[in-house]
């Protein structure tokens, strides 16, 4: 049995996957990016190998992605997390068309085609607005952990209207908002949708087609699962691994170079 690896190395944080040469997740990790990216890579993908029940010999080849794609030094080769992602989804829902990626300092919005192939794709361009960071700055401002804003948003039934387009002053609006006798869980369900907004303006850059899946860390995000849906009135591909589909992708693409390996070399050249 071969094994591969792909290591995503995020802004915020940082997943690898190991997957075995029948395309199962045999582990994953997910921790922290921090300063030290070079460490984070190799903490990550130490994670992953322990959690596998493997060996470091047991892996083959090795891909890095992300932000910090080039500072997985123990890796093969580099892909971009476009693609990755791309591959990622397709691999998770193959029948997918088109990509909202949601990380913590990035959206991004991509079409594909049959496989994974990537046909467009563009990324936020206002700051961080339509992003995790910006669920961040909400949970800040509320002092709410972040894992408890979806389920909240979920509960509000009026919904404030979030103007800014910068995550700097983000605070300043909920606060502004909290301070005129708003409810909690209407002020966050207007972040949701405020977010949400921006994210479908990107996906309409590259053409929505359904099916549409959902990645990223904020995937995880119940109330930006329903914030989305509500605009696209669709529903969304979301997986259990939508957090690592970037880590997946660079796996898969490191078992085809596994893969290709196995292929005898094509004789050029007929007898004398």
């Amino acid at each position: 049995m071969a094994y591969s690896a792909g290591v995503d190395v995020g802004s915020t944080q940082t997943k690898a996957i190991i997957l075995s040469e029948d395309g199962m997740i045999v582990g994953r990790a997910l921790t922290m990016t921090g300063a030290n990216v070079i460490q984070a890579a190799e903490h990550a993908y130490a994670v992953a190998v322990k959690d596998s029940g493997l060996s470091e010999e047991e892996i083959q080849f090795i891909i890095g992605t992300g932000y910090g794609r080039y500072k997985v030094t123990f890796g093969n080769a580099q892909v971009t997390e476009i693609s990755c992602h791309a591959r990622g989804a397709a691999h998770a829902f193959p029948n997918t068309t088109t990509i909202l990626d949601m990380g913590g300092q990035d959206t991004k919005a991509i079409r594909i085609g049959a496989g994974g192939d990537v046909l467009d794709f563009c990324m936020n361009d206002k700051c961080a607005a339509g992003t995790g960071r910006f669920l961040g700055a909400a949970s800040s401002a509320l002092d709410i952990p972040l894992d408890d804003l979806g389920p909240m948003a979920l509960r509000g039934t009026k919904p404030v209207r979030i103007s800014t387009t910068c995550t700097v002053f983000a605070e300043s609006e909920i606060l502004s908002w909290l301070g005129k006798g708003k409810e909690i869980e209407d002020i966050l369900l207007g972040v949701h949708q405020s977010i949400a907004s921006r994210s479908v303006g990107l996906l309409r850059r590259v053409g929505v087609e359904e099916e549409i899946t959902f990645t990223g860390g904020v995937a995880r995000n119940v109330g930006m699962i329903g914030a989305l849906e509500e605009v696209l009135k669709v529903r969304l591909n979301v997986s259990e691994e939508s957090h690592y589909m970037g880590a997946l992708g660079a796996a898969l693409f490191a078992l085809d170079h596994i893969l290709a390996s196995r292929q005898p070399a094509s004789s050029s050249g007929g007898a004398a």
